[in-house]
């Protein structure tokens, strides 16, 4: 089996796509041409050929009156195109090698979508040069180009086999390092899926205002968000380093925001700083963005955890009340 794509400079559209393919079918050769002969033969074609074809394993987008686009309106590029047809099956196989899960065909897809708009999706709009992924414009994409040969490099290089070779194993460097995006996202959420019950089986204590982990790594951020409204704070026992976090709970996905800080008077403090103003004797830190803090034990942690609910309770520190819906809104979610 044979995956072309286009010689010369590289994007993280072309290289996220390929990678995508050779997890799925890792024997497969790489040839980086514009050849059209090596082009008509190949297996797949990704971001050459001028071909949409995803039946005939042809997925390019530049050629005169493509407009394939996500039914959000994002367009495609190759990263898309090949991610929208093989997406669910390299989830469900990076699951399986990485995570020992064995998802079922939805899930897996579902999956591919979340992935899709949370990577992919920013990996299109910059190389169709409609949007940055980051401040300064040094996202992931830009990240990805950095692997491609600079001037300094092609005086050096010049042209012919040997050159050629030094950019194809710079390309590979970029896929390898996709790859391991892919493979991160793909753990993270069959993690957090893996997850849900436990977090939903917590403990809750006072009056279900705070919530006890025993995991300090579970992802429970957006279980807490969208099932639990009561709990203002998050007590769970890292056990990497054996000591217990309280933390704050997000407000929503979209802000810095909690439904309820840590005292003000603890920010920024360590030790016996914290544990002077604590009363807590293995008080360890408290962030000085005020949102997490930690003790040695179990009854330091829960201590703290009493005292920031006080703070709450006596209006010291204020609950995030969410902004009241806009007519418009208030008016098409309304039952």
């Amino acid at each position: 089996m044979v995956i072309v794509t286009h010689n010369g400079k590289f994007h993280a559209d072309d290289a996220w796509a390929v990678a995508a393919l050779h997890i799925l079918f890792p024997d497969a050769a790489i040839v980086r041409t514009r050849e059209p002969a090596l082009i008509e033969a190949a297996d797949f074609v990704v971001d050459v050929g001028g071909i949409w074809d995803p039946a005939a394993g042809r997925f390019d987008h530049h050629q005169k009156g493509f407009g394939g686009a996500r039914a959000s309106g994002v367009p495609y590029a190759s990263a898309g195109l090949v991610w929208r047809e093989y997406g669910g099956r390299c989830v469900a196989a990076l699951a399986l090698a990485h995570t020992g899960q064995q998802l079922d065909e939805d899930t897996a897809q579902g999956l591919a979508y979340a992935i899709d708009a949370d990577i992919v999706q920013y990996l299109d709009l910059s190389d169709v040069g409609a949007a940055k992924n980051a401040p300064g414009g040094y996202g992931l994409s830009a990240v990805v180009s950095g692997y491609n040969p600079n001037w300094m490099d092609e005086e050096r290089l010049g042209y012919g086999e040997q050159a050629e070779a030094y950019r194809l194993a710079q390309f590979r460097k970029a896929m390898a390092f996709l790859a391991d995006v892919m493979i991160n996202a793909v753990k993270y959420r069959v993690g957090a899926l893996a997850a849900l019950a436990q977090v939903r089986q917590s403990e809750a204590l006072e009056n279900g205002r705070l919530l006890f982990l025993k995991n300090a790594a579970l992802p429970w951020s957006s279980v807490v968000r969208k099932e639990m409204p009561k709990v203002l704070f998050v007590l769970s026992h890292s056990l990497s380093e054996d000591r217990y976090m309280l933390h704050t709970v997000p407000a929503t996905t979209d802000t810095f925001e909690a439904r309820a800080d840590l005292p003000e008077s603890w920010a920024g403090l360590r030790d016996a700083d914290l544990a002077a103003v604590t009363g807590v004797p293995d008080a360890k830190f408290c962030h000085n963005g005020r949102f997490i803090a930690a003790a040695k034990s179990y009854e330091g942690a829960y201590a703290m955890a009493l005292q920031a609910l006080k703070a709450v309770d006596d209006g010291l520190t204020p609950v995030f009340e969410r902004p009241p819906l806009t007519p418009p809104l208030a008016s098409a979610v309304a039952p």
